[in-house]
């Protein structure tokens, strides 16, 4: 498996706290088939994003652990005025191995007005914006044509594997597998940033959505796309996008107007 969120390197944000729980972190993804892993630093208001010690954390913790884990890096990017004027000087510093993919990471009490039109300024940028962990959030789960919208543009949509397991709350994970459903959902990912309450841990995950939705879904979604965003190429999954469902109040309203008339 491929974890493409993750917050492993040593001191650089809320993540792991020193070089030993990163490589507690590393030998745990090990130990569950992870084979490849980003590291992913918050670059927002709290943490500020410096690319060059990253790579250095990045070195000195593959010098540790050799070719027994690949790590690679890029961050989680916050829809700040002071990163979008960065980004636009140096696109690829914040994404995914220097290539295409950028996690992007959207504030759990606002989202921005302009939302759809900076997604798309990052994408004539030649990036791939993939939208991190949204059945964490209250305000796209309570407004899910946002998303719709961001994945007709051509957004990807990661979801955290724990939530799947319940360990975000109920309707996390009663929206991943209604999500899964659909066909929105293109990458699992651990968002780990310690050894205890949040793993770098995807096995148990995976066993349930092969389970339910078939393995090739599966290795598609914990592996393949992963892997693609990895190295820079194109998903090997990229369902077309359904139709936006309507949210509940919009459904007993086209009833109400259709049994008036």
């Amino acid at each position: 498996m491929v974890d493409i969120h993750c917050h492993i390197l040593p001191a650089l944000d809320d993540g792991a706290n020193s070089l030993d729980e990163a490589l507690e972190m590393a030998e745990m993804a090990i130990e569950d088939g992870i084979t490849h892993v980003v590291a992913t630093p918050h670059a927002n208001s709290e943490y500020r994003f410096d690319s060059d010690v990253v790579q250095e954390r990045r070195n000195e913790l593959q010098a540790r652990l050799g070719d027994r884990l690949k790590l690679g890096t890029g961050c989680d990017f916050h829809l700040s005025v002071e990163n979008l004027g960065k980004i636009r000087a140096s696109p690829t510093k914040y994404s995914i191995n220097q290539k295409r993919y950028l996690l992007v990471e959207f504030a759990e009490l606002a989202i921005p007005p302009a939302a759809d039109e900076v997604l798309h300024g990052l994408q004539l940028l030649g990036l791939s914006p993939i939208i991190t962990h949204p059945e964490r959030n209250r305000l796209i789960r309570s407004q899910p044509e946002r998303l719709w919208r961001w994945l007709r543009q051509g957004c990807y949509v990661q979801v955290t594997a724990q939530s799947l397991l319940g360990k975000w709350g109920e309707s996390a994970r009663k929206q991943v597998e209604e999500w899964l459903d659909q066909k929105i959902v293109h990458f699992f990912a651990s968002d780990a940033h310690n050894a205890t309450r949040r793993p770098l841990r995807l096995g148990e995950a995976y066993a349930v959505v092969a389970g339910r939705w078939g393995e090739p879904t599966a290795q598609a979604l914990f592996r393949e796309n992963p892997l693609a965003a990895f190295e820079g190429r194109a998903l090997a999954y990229e369902p077309e996008v359904p139709p936006a469902p309507l949210r509940k109040e919009q459904s007993v309203r086209r009833r109400k107007r259709f049994f008036f008339f």
